[in-house]
């Protein structure tokens, strides 16, 4: 059984190139997407700093990844990504931030793992991918699935004053958004 909390030690580094250059000064797009949380949020409406953790696909228990996804730049670590930002939740939001992910499986998926990881924050569904194209944000292709690749966006009401990618590891995402925001 794969422990989705532990990264392997031989995981390919992603390398940046270049897919998220023209996001820093964009506004986040007036758009309303399905949360965990039971709402519908609108993503470019958010007033004061939010932190949006974009995320490729969370493993389930008992369920094998897409053949492969280990050997993905940047594909595994979506549980640890999660968790650092469950772990300095608090902070973050000392820091004047609100958090969600945002990944493009459907509400229902997300809720398991908002469950299983005890999430005090809402993560959004881009099942039909209006948020990526509104952005053109960058995605890959595993086992048929166009995913998200993992980038992290800093907005401050409605305009990305941030990007973070690429990612890697995982886990050090919510550090790099702590960090950010106490230079701020």
């Amino acid at each position: 059984m794969t422990n989705f909390s532990e990264l392997p030690a031989d995981l390919p580094i992603p390398q940046d190139d270049g897919s998220t250059d023209h996001l820093q000064g964009m506004r986040l797009p007036k758009l309303s997407l399905r949360a965990t949380n039971g709402q519908l949020i609108e993503i470019g409406g958010v007033k004061g700093r939010l932190v949006i953790y974009c995320y490729p696909m969370t493993g389930q228990p008992n369920v094998a990844l897409p053949d492969g996804w280990d050997q993905i730049p940047g594909a595994r670590g979506c549980t640890p990504q999660s968790c650092a930002f469950r772990d300095h939740y608090q902070e973050l939001q000392a820091l004047g931030a609100e958090v969600m992910g945002l990944s493009v499986q459907t509400t229902a998926y997300q809720q398991e793992m908002v469950d299983r990881l005890h999430l005090p924050f809402p993560v959004v569904s881009d099942a039909n991918y209006e948020f990526q194209k509104a952005l053109d944000m960058p995605t890959f292709i595993a086992a048929g699935m166009t995913l998200l690749k993992r980038v992290t966006l800093i907005a401050n009401h409605g305009v990305i004053e941030a990007v973070h990618y690429p990612i890697f590891p995982s886990d050090s995402d919510a550090a790099w958004v702590v960090d950010y925001l106490k230079k701020r």
